[in-house]
């Protein structure tokens, strides 16, 4: 059973922006925090940013003031906006879903989603 499904990814040259979307089942959204991670090529996955029930958000250095992540909760529904892309952004974007107060690592992560690639182009 598909518990995340995001969506929104693609192409776009260098100071554009895109916006993911990450649909979770009703049981995910409601009990677990919501976050994105990313794997560029040969790179390990990595934190990108998180947000809580409550809308309180963390954001990787590397992405803040650029991405902005927000959640509709009658929907189920996280986003993650992201502006004034890099080629360095690009990646698979995952959606992420926790338990807990742990630390946002991904030996903590209950649910990944299938993951979205973003491409940035120079």
């Amino acid at each position: 059973q598909v518990q995340l499904v995001e969506s929104g990814g693609g192409l776009v040259q260098a100071g554009g922006s895109l916006r993911l979307s990450c649909a979770a089942s009703a049981r995910i959204f409601s009990n677990y925090a919501m976050g994105w991670f990313r794997q560029a090529p040969g790179k390990e996955r990595e934190f990108v940013s998180a947000i809580k029930w409550s809308g309180e958000t963390t954001y990787a250095d590397s992405v803040k003031g650029r991405f902005t992540s927000s959640r509709d909760n009658e929907k189920n529904t996280v986003y993650l906006q992201m502006n004034s892309l890099k080629p360095e952004n690009t990646a698979v974007y995952y959606c992420a879903a926790k338990w807990g107060p742990s630390s946002w690592t991904v030996a903590n992560i209950d649910y990944w989603g299938q993951g979205t690639q973003v491409t940035v182009s120079s």
